[in-house]
């Protein structure tokens, strides 16, 4: 498959169609998704007539959109007026939305054509995609391997090459973790920098969607689609977005990258290690300058991360009452029974944990103790960043500890799960943003990556990096063995 870049050229140009272009995408789903299971939805009747219209549009000398008859996929939690948005929960198992997400609508204001809803940890809560009701998602790299999570359904979705591009969201490092698993791009912009309208909430401050792809490049062109002011979130920043896609080979040097010994300590693989540290020597190849930070806050990021989310989570889950939307309980004896039984069926048990320690840290007697104490914490990370970024341009570590594991590995130890986020929380929680890319692979043949994180609104500082590193390696450009699709 081409990259997102290549077909959107082929397109415009009439080199091919878009209605040839989904098609395709349609093909390697039917082939590739019974295997790996990165789909809930496929909007296959409906992707082909967007399709056939923007060919239309095209042959009959219209403007279009910049990713005029691009397919794309989109995580199953944000809200489209077509299909079901599930959040791979049972509570929602049948929920249409009556509107689209505001990133949805720029899409498709793009000419981009959705061609379907991908899976993930219910209610963005995991680092697996095995928290999903419905599926388990598994790496296309390795079968027997998770993808990440908990926007694992759109990173192996890419990575199998099924859709060139496609949109997740983070909260915790549900972009970056998953795209470091499958050997992909995914970018986690500033907090604020794409709407969050119609995105169902997690943790509110902390959610933000991006998007995945091959390259640099690709990603680049979506960023660019979807970012900007929308007045129906009001967190959203109205600060210009850059020509990220123009933008891209502009880096301009010396450029200073920090390296923190806080990301390179106990717990992290020494494969993972040797791989991030081979990518600095390549960075400094080409005129990168490296220089020591500190981050001495870093080692509370993951209790902090864990007491805030599950506390946004514990107040945004509670609108999951079955009265007004969503599932219900059979036969309830009264309207308490209804509602205890409701939750107790539709959530599942990943979900139902962080409800309880959300609610207990906001309850009467702990919330000083823990959620006020965590806001404090907060605030401090975000200060160990921006003190950072005095001295330095981005700060390079790890993606994650170590490559993707086996099913059920983590399950029966939902703290070793948290752990593995202990690279990504940090971001989330500062509000910066943050970029995974491939840069080897482990012994056992599974991806390895990169995270690059800059100031608030550097995205286009953090794409034009990942760019200059991809245009001197190969890793980006790997495919998974075993896993074969249209050409």
């Amino acid at each position: 498959m081409q990259t997102a870049y290549e077909l959107c050229r082929a397109i415009r140009s009439r080199q091919m169609t878009s209605e040839q272009a989904v098609t395709e995408c349609l093909q390697n789903i039917r082939t590739l998704d019974s295997q790996v299971e990165a789909f809930l939805w496929v909007n296959e009747q409906g992707a082909l007539a967007a399709a056939r219209q923007v060919d239309k549009r095209i042959a009959g000398g219209e403007v279009v959109g910049p990713l005029a008859g691009l397919p794309i996929a989109v995580k199953d939690n944000i809200c489209t007026n077509f299909g079901r948005t599930t959040c791979g929960s049972k509570i929602l198992g049948n929920f249409e939305s009556p509107y689209n997400a505001h990133v949805v609508d720029l899409l498709q204001q793009a000419g981009a054509v959705i061609v379907g809803k991908c899976n993930m940890d219910e209610f963005a809560m995991g680092s697996s995609t095995e928290n999903s009701a419905f599926a388990k998602t598994r790496n296309p790299w390795d079968l027997g391997k998770v993808p990440g999570g908990s926007s694992g359904g759109s990173a192996a979705a890419v990575a199998a090459r099924m859709v060139p591009v496609a949109l997740g969201s983070d909260t915790g490092g549900s972009i970056r973790q998953p795209a470091s698993f499958c050997g992909v791009t995914g970018i986690k912009p500033t907090y604020g920098r794409v709407s969050r309208f119609g995105l169902v909430a997690y943790g509110s401050s902390l959610d933000q969607i991006g998007p995945f792809a091959t390259d640099a490049r690709d990603a680049a062109m979506v960023l660019q689609a979807v970012a900007g002011h929308d007045l129906r979130d009001s967190t959203s920043v109205n600060e210009p977005a850059g020509d990220y896609l123009q933008e891209l080979e502009t880096l301009r040097l010396p450029l200073k990258v920090g390296i923190a010994a806080e990301y390179f300590g106990e717990g992290l693989d020494p494969q993972v290690k040797a791989s991030v540290l081979q990518a600095i020597e390549v960075l400094k190849s080409k005129g990168a300058e490296i220089v020591e930070v500190h981050l001495p806050h870093l080692k509370y990021a993951v209790a902090t991360y864990y007491i805030v989310a599950t506390a946004e989570a514990s107040s945004n889950l509670a609108r999951y009452d079955g009265v007004h939307y969503g599932y219900r309980t059979k036969d309830p004896s009264d309207y308490i029974d209804m509602y205890c039984s409701s939750r107790q069926e539709g959530f599942g048990q990943e979900v139902k944990r962080r409800i309880m320690l959300g609610t207990f840290t906001l309850s009467s007697g702990y919330y000083d103790a823990y959620y006020l104490k965590a806001l404090k914490v907060r605030s401090l990370i975000k200060q160990d960043f921006d003190t950072a970024f005095e001295t330095c341009d981005v700060v390079v570590s790890p993606t994650a500890p170590g490559p993707a594991w086996s099913f059920g590995q983590m399950t029966n130890d939902p703290l070793a799960m948290y752990l593995a986020d202990i690279y990504t929380i940090s971001a989330n929680l500062a509000g910066i943003p943050g970029i995974s890319i491939p840069c080897g692979f482990s012994e056992a043949g599974l991806p390895i990556g990169m995270q690059l994180m800059g100031k608030h609104f550097a995205e286009g500082l953090l794409l034009q990096v990942a760019w200059a590193y991809q245009q001197a390696t190969e890793w980006h450009k790997k495919q998974p063995q075993g896993i074969s699709v249209t050409v």
